[in-house]
């Protein structure tokens, strides 16, 4: 990720994170999946959706982004979620963030309720009033998990109020060209949510994205990124086609963010549990997953 031009930029995993058995914060099992990425990608996403953020309490997502931003060391920007279902705790992590040097905080939209403009409106006001003026705020547009759409009313609201810009996890391209025509040009940093979109996302001006696979295959997904921004749109639509592929596997698993636990262990990376109520992989769908990885070709 570029911060000199004020965009994302490259690969930026939305990193898992690693639980023990009984549900408690791996830390050494952390470590070393940062130490796995950050030799290999452009930055991280902490504390999202694959990474568990809304199960875990303000005192451990603030003791997860401390451990990473340290293990990190600046070698790359880390990006650190923030949102919450109130704005009050949304703004505490925003603030802690800052205090330990992320490179930019996201938000998704308070959850549970379903909230109008003016909520909405009020909920990213208040982090961008907690943060230092020209700290870069992204709204984290994924209505699935928050359960609502954030309107393009309030998106232009908070574009003239001085949010960076918007990752986009709404899985359309229509929407993700909305914002690319409408948003970008007023100076917003438009961030593609997923890899299952990257190479029509690249096509309409995107330099970055945020892939849950690239937890278990950051070279994959790296390979897809730059082949996207050379220019060579048919090795890119044979990796797309490639990626998407792998994505169709991860749902051997019920769920990608189980997937991923699973392909980790499956490539000797790491062995680390989901937090409940979340169900680990069986060993039957792991076998399953690594099978329809070796037909694939993608695995060592």
């Amino acid at each position: 990720m570029r911060t000199s031009r004020k965009k994302m930029y490259g690969v930026i995993p939305p990193m898992i994170t690693p639980f023990t058995s009984s549900g408690d914060l791996d830390i050494p099992g952390l470590k070393k999946l940062v130490d796995y990425l950050s030799a290999q990608v452009d930055g991280l996403f902490i504390c999202g959706s694959y990474g568990s953020g809304p199960l875990m309490s303000v005192e451990e997502r603030q003791r997860l982004a401390e451990i990473v931003l340290e293990r990190v060391g600046g070698t790359i920007p880390v990006v650190v979620h923030t949102g919450t279902a109130n704005t009050r705790d949304a703004v505490e992590l925003s603030t802690h963030a800052v205090s330990i040097g992320a490179t930019a905080v996201s938000a998704v939209a308070p959850y549970y309720y379903h909230h109008g403009t003016d909520g909405v409106v009020e909920f990213y006001r208040s982090i961008l009033r907690s943060v230092p003026e020209d700290f870069p705020v992204y709204v984290y547009h994924n209505p699935r998990f928050s359960g609502y759409e954030i309107g393009m009313d309030a998106l232009r609201i908070l574009t003239k109020e001085g949010i960076r810009g918007i990752k986009d996890a709404t899985f359309d391209i229509g929407k993700f060209s909305l914002y690319m025509r409408e948003l970008e040009p007023e100076g917003l940093d438009i961030v593609l949510g997923t890899e299952s979109l990257w190479l029509p996302a690249c096509s309409l001006g995107a330099e970055a994205y945020i892939p849950g696979l690239a937890n278990a295959f950051p070279e994959l997904c790296v390979r897809l990124h730059r082949q996207g921004m050379e220019g060579d749109l048919q090795a890119c639509r044979q990796t797309q086609f490639l990626v998407n592929k792998v994505r169709e596997v991860m749902y051997l698993a019920r769920s990608t963010q189980l997937a991923v636990y699973a392909m980790l262990e499956i490539r000797g990376i790491l062995k680390a549990f989901p937090r409940s109520p979340f169900v680990p992989a069986t060993e039957e769908e792991k076998g399953k997953i690594a099978s329809a990885l070796k037909v694939l070709g993608v695995l060592e």
